[in-house]
């Protein structure tokens, strides 16, 4: 008698196709950065305590009550957000699982999506009972980038298609590397910004990280210019090689978004960090990151080579055992 998991006996009895998967995995990388976009709405309207327990709202309610007004409405709307999440990740990992041949690594990644759904929930929770520590809302929004790097991660995957043609050179590959490790960093600079900063996410006085501001804020744009200046001297250099035009091309739009970011970034101070602003400066942040991600993707392609060893014919009399 063998054992199998609900998955795994639905996968020996059903196959869901191409299009399941990619549309699953799509959904889930829309829906983790609205998750960044819900955020972001919560802070600069003040609305971080707008639900003032967690996981209900209040200790009576598990929803939003009229006398929270819109703070509290805002706060339970960016919840109900997380519960579109993982309906998304659960079709990215039922789509995954039900795929013939299995790919287990596919499979493990669609999996760690939603490890860290549940971690940025608790960390979400966290923040409440702590009332807005700056260092603790950091956390919640490092778990949300974390988070868009696995969805990207497995988006990709599900996109995977193949081929041993040529790939950039090694010093390609090394300055796509250098640019993801430097846009984490600006990434991580930027959340001391914005901890140091005015926007606290709550009406009351909420206690800041303590960095000087001004300093922070040009650390940040330092570490941006360095994101610009290697992601120009990568598409410099894929210009010339074999194997560089689809990572050429994906550097030409991050380059854009990075652009437009640091102009965001840029007119928001000038402006005195006006609500609807800071919001896109946030929601640019996360596509930078998921763009500096693809490029490395592009460029080094066999990052994602499918070996043997990760496929599993799925059939009932092909193997004894269907696991997670």
């Amino acid at each position: 008698m063998t054992w199998r998991t609900p998955l795994g006996w639905a996968a020996s009895r059903w196959t869901l196709g191409a299009r399941a998967l990619r549309w699953g995995t799509t959904t889930a990388l829309v829906t983790a950065v609205l998750i960044v976009l819900g955020g972001a709405t919560v802070r600069v309207t003040g609305s971080g305590l707008g639900c003032p327990t967690w996981p209900t709202c209040t200790e009576d309610s598990l929803i939003a009550t009229p006398e929270l007004g819109i703070h509290g409405a805002i706060e339970f709307g960016n919840r109900l957000v997380t519960g579109l999440l993982i309906v998304a990740v659960g079709w990215a990992i039922i789509a995954a699982r039900l795929q013939k041949p299995r790919d287990r690594t596919l499979t493990r990644l669609a999996w760690s999506m939603f490890w860290l759904v549940v971690a940025n929930a608790v960390a979400g929770g966290f923040t409440v009972w702590f009332e807005l520590n700056p260092w603790m809302v950091a956390t919640h929004f490092v778990l949300a980038m974390s988070l868009l790097a696995c969805a990207t991660f497995t988006w990709h995957r599900a996109r995977w298609t193949g081929g041993d043609g040529p790939r950039p050179g090694p010093l390609s590959r090394g300055i796509a590397w250098a640019l993801v490790a430097a846009t984490a960093g600006l990434v991580l600079a930027g959340t001391l910004v914005t901890g140091s900063g005015p926007h606290a996410g709550d009406s009351s006085d909420v206690p800041r990280m303590g960095f000087d501001w001004t300093s922070v804020t040009i650390l940040h744009g330092f570490l941006a210019v360095i994101v610009l200046a290697l992601a120009a001297a990568l598409a410099f250099r894929l210009r010339s090689e074999d194997g560089g035009r689809l990572a050429l091309g994906r550097v030409g739009v991050f380059l854009l978004v990075l652009l437009a970011q640091m102009g965001l970034g840029v007119v928001q101070s000038l402006l005195g960090l006006p609500e609807l602003l800071v919001v896109a400066h946030v929601v640019f942040a996360a596509l930078v990151w998921v763009g500096a991600l693809r490029v490395l993707l592009d460029t080094d392609p066999r990052l994602w080579a499918v070996r043997e060893h990760h496929l599993v014919d799925a059939r009932p009399e092909a193997s004894a055992t269907a696991s997670l």
